[in-house]
């Protein structure tokens, strides 16, 4: 049999009750629980896919010195209850050798329980930039939330999460590497800056290869942007950035001259051609070859 207790309920998950719920629960305190550990399922809408083991080792032993402070919130199925919010603090109560946890027990829809899961999670957990990302998407998809809406039901302004969304974007690799920590959110944002694909992915490598700083990032896609824009009707053009095409016309024009052509250029393209000539023979030579 599980014991029960009256409680406070915890103002972040409070704020996710439907309406008439709440008012229920304003007239008096809200029951807890405790259940056994083994007898929770896990959230099978749980937006987090990783978990810091470091942090939650942290956790542990903060309940094993000052207890639950925070009841985890739960729904029954049957004879078992299933988790609604709380996986991390289940985890390390587990990892602390609890057989009870303080509960809340909520009746909730599954769509209830993706969206409070996912909230609970985004408002309350470091998740990195992808899961936010992606957890804001199913807010909107299969919460049916409006993205006007969004930003007040998460706590974010609305650009903070039309960046997150933005994420979704880029190339996977790069998705992947957010998500792994390769790059900070601040260097995703600075590459959404770029359209052309192969560009991106380019800058992509050479960000990881020489660990640039985000200023750096932004500085360089500034200079990508500021450069010659490629026309869209040339397939040629459209598929390398401008530095790639200068370096590409001074082999053509080296070879084309049998000389060391320089092509220097500018952030808007302005600049010289220096074809180096040693007679007047070879500068008759080089002459005659640009008529033709």
């Amino acid at each position: 049999m599980i014991n029960k207790k009256r409680m406070g309920l915890g103002r972040g998950l409070g704020a996710l009750l439907p309406e008439k719920q709440m008012e229920e629960e304003d007239a008096q305190s809200v029951e807890t629980y405790e259940i056994s550990v083994d007898g929770i399922e896990t959230n099978p809408y749980q937006p987090r896919t990783n978990f810091d083991s470091e942090a939650l080792n942290e956790l542990k032993e903060s309940i094993q010195v000052q207890g639950i402070i925070q009841p985890i919130t739960v729904r029954r199925i049957g004879n078992v209850y299933q988790l609604i919010s709380g996986e991390r603090r289940l985890q390390a109560s587990k990892l602390a050798g609890l057989s009870k946890i303080p509960a809340y027990i909520r009746e909730a829809t599954d769509q209830q329980m993706l969206e409070m899961g996912l909230i609970e999670n985004i408002q309350r957990e470091n998740l990195n930039p992808m899961e936010v990302a992606l957890a804001y998407q199913r807010l909107l998809k299969e919460c049916n939330i409006k993205q006007d809406e969004l930003g007040s039901r998460v706590g974010k302004d609305r650009t903070t999460v039309n960046n997150y969304l933005r994420l979704l974007n880029l190339p996977e690799i790069i998705q992947t590497g957010l998500a792994e920590k390769k790059l900070s959110m601040g260097h995703a944002r600075a590459l959404l800056g770029i359209e052309n694909e192969e560009v991106l992915l380019n800058t992509y490598r050479e960000i990881i290869q020489k660990e640039y700083s985000v200023r750096k990032v932004e500085d360089l896609v500034r200079e990508i942007n500021a450069g010659a824009k490629p026309k869209k009707s040339t397939e040629s053009s459209t598929s390398k950035s401008p530095k790639i095409v200068l370096e590409e016309l001074q082999v053509r024009l080296s070879a084309l001259f049998s000389k060391k052509v320089a092509v220097v250029a500018d952030a808007k393209s302005k600049g010289e051609i220096k074809i180096p000539f040693g007679s007047k023979e070879e500068l008759e030579e080089i002459i005659g070859k640009l008529k033709k």
